[in-house]
């Protein structure tokens, strides 16, 4: 049994069409059912729904044998004992900081609010600023128009929330798209399932491109 796992969403439907090119259609609707472990079409897959921040660390530790992760999400994770051997291109936006649109260049001591501290940390020490990181899980739009933060890291679609709240993007930090990683062990353990698997997906991302 292979166990992939994935977060429902918009990361979910726009891996489908990879998903039903290697015969693998959830029985139960993801939308509307309440239930974390999928059944699917094919007897010998499964399908695992968890927060997107969770499947590297469910691939990591073998819960999961694949998934489908933001590559934002893998490198916060620091998911260097996965392999990541395909980018499926699907889910794309921009990791970016951004600030208030009157305020000045940033200066090279700041405060950065954002749910990527390894991410910003690791950017701004590159760029000689000194960031003092503040963890939010949401609402990073506010922390600029209240006073807690400078700037802030986060993922960038339209810019329309950021333009609603008199934001502006400022530097992009990585173009970021989904990829599949594969547990090592299970690389090893059900290698021919997975190559399987792999080359199906690489022959439906030729199609797409």
């Amino acid at each position: 049994m292979l166990t992939i796992a994935v977060s429902k969403g918009r990361i979910f439907e726009e891996a489908l069409p990879f998903l039903e090119a290697a015969g693998i259609t959830p029985i139960d609707d993801p939308k509307t059912s309440r239930k974390l472990i999928l059944r699917t079409t094919r007897a010998d897959v499964q399908l695992v729904i968890i927060r997107a921040t969770d499947v590297p660390t469910f691939v990591e530790y073998g819960a999961a044998d694949l998934g489908i992760a933001g590559k934002d999400v893998l490198l916060e994770h620091g998911a260097e004992s996965l392999y990541e051997p395909l980018d499926l291109g699907i889910a794309r936006c921009r990791l970016m900081t951004a600030a208030h649109k009157d305020a000045p260049p940033l200066p090279g001591r700041i405060r950065v609010a954002t749910k990527y501290v390894k991410i910003a940390q690791r950017y701004f020490a590159a760029k000689g600023i000194q960031a003092e990181i503040i963890k939010l899980y949401g609402s990073m739009e506010l922390a600029p128009l209240v006073g807690l933060a400078d700037c802030i890291v986060d993922l960038v679609e339209t810019g329309n929330t950021l333009k609603a709240n008199d934001l502006e993007p400022r530097e992009l930090i990585m173009h970021i798209s989904s990829r599949l990683v594969v547990n090592k062990a299970a690389m090893k353990m059900k290698n021919r399932a997975i190559v399987d698997l792999l080359n199906q997906f690489e022959k439906t991302l030729a199609t797409k491109g």
